[in-house]
């Protein structure tokens, strides 16, 4: 059996590994030293070879993870190894690309690896190929600042979203957008696909995060309950739930079939600025500005959401019984 095969056969066993508090994920963690440009953003590709970070000096910076280490000079940082950070300085240490003309507020890789978005506060989004490292195309449509992009799962199409109050559909074969979503009364903040790519979250400043289907760019669902700006977003892989992390720390775990808060998972005191779930859905990994990261099992709150449609299922049936069985036999026999 090729190499390749039995690779792809191992991660995808990886991937269906059901984790819990008793079998928690390997981490890896890649620290950014000597960061005084302002890294703003950072992005891993899916298989890990290549980390990128967005600066507010408008520099692009991305290392591929098997050279990590080689430059180092001997005796350099000998108390840790080197390998285990990403330093912003040095000959060959990473890639530098350059195009934007203000800070880079988010970065994204496509699914095999081979392109890189980024968009800024110049109001536009570029498409780097991280094979030429060059800039292939400048995505001109915002009139603001542009917050987030994100690549689709299928990859070609992104999402991206602006101070402009819009969150808008792209192509990478067009430099115009497909689609332009517009209802939120302020910053959309953040933008995420969901797993089918037909629908597409976003999150915004006016506190509510909404739900829009690609096709038609009409607005499907309004998720209400934060209280502050809504910073991040997370789709489950299964694509029935939704979590969102916003200014004061909380994180709301919804139900897309209904559009209802689950359970809200408290334990962050400030900004949440990211979240993700596991491979296989059964843990959201979220990081804020209090300097922690946290690991949810979500699975207790899936389950709740489980029993409670069956006891509203029970509760349907037992209704049904009584006021059409037992109330037609009543008639029955007053008759």
């Amino acid at each position: 059996m090729p190499m390749e095969v039995e690779k792809e056969i191992l991660e995808d066993l990886r991937n269906r590994v059901q984790l819990s508090s008793l079998a928690l994920p390997s981490i890896c963690f890649y620290t950014f030293i000597n960061a005084h440009n302002g890294l703003n953003c950072s992005a891993i590709s899916q298989d890990g070879s290549l980390v990128a970070g967005g600066f507010s000096d408008s520099s692009l910076k991305v290392w591929d993870m098997s050279k990590i280490g080689q430059s180092a000079k001997p005796g350099e940082n000998d108390s840790i190894p080197s390998e285990h950070f990403l330093g912003t300085e040095g000959e060959g240490s990473f890639t530098l690309f350059h195009g934007h003309s203000g800070p880079i507020y988010s970065a994204t890789f496509s699914p095999l690896g081979d392109f890189l978005l980024s968009s800024s506060s110049d109001s536009t989004i570029r498409l780097w190929s991280t094979n030429l490292n060059a800039n292939l195309v400048c995505y001109k449509g915002h009139n603001y600042p542009v917050w987030d992009v994100q690549f689709s799962p299928v990859g070609h199409y992104f999402a991206s979203s602006s101070h402009d109050r819009t969150a808008r559909i792209w192509s990478m074969d067009r430099i115009q957008p497909l689609r332009i979503m517009a209802g939120h009364l302020s910053d959309v903040d953040c933008v995420q696909w969901h797993a089918n790519c037909n629908y597409v979250a976003t999150g915004s400043s006016d506190k509510t995060v909404r739900l829009w289907d690609v096709q038609s760019g009409e607005c499907v669902r309004i998720f209400i309950g934060h209280r502050s700006t809504v910073l991040s977003l997370a789709m489950s892989p299964d694509g029935r739930f939704m979590a969102s992390g916003d200014e004061d720390g909380n994180i709301m775990m919804w139900d897309l079939s209904s559009g209802r808060c689950i359970s809200p998972l408290m334990g962050h005191n400030s900004c949440v600025w990211t979240l993700a779930f596991s491979r296989e859905g059964s843990l959201l990994a979220s990081g804020a500005a209090d300097c922690t990261v946290k690991l949810w099992d979500v699975t207790t709150s899936m389950k709740g959401q489980k029993i409670e449609e069956s006891l509203n299922a029970v509760n349907l049936t037992l209704t049904f019984y009584k006021k059409f069985v037992l109330g037609g036999m009543g008639q029955n026999l007053h008759r």
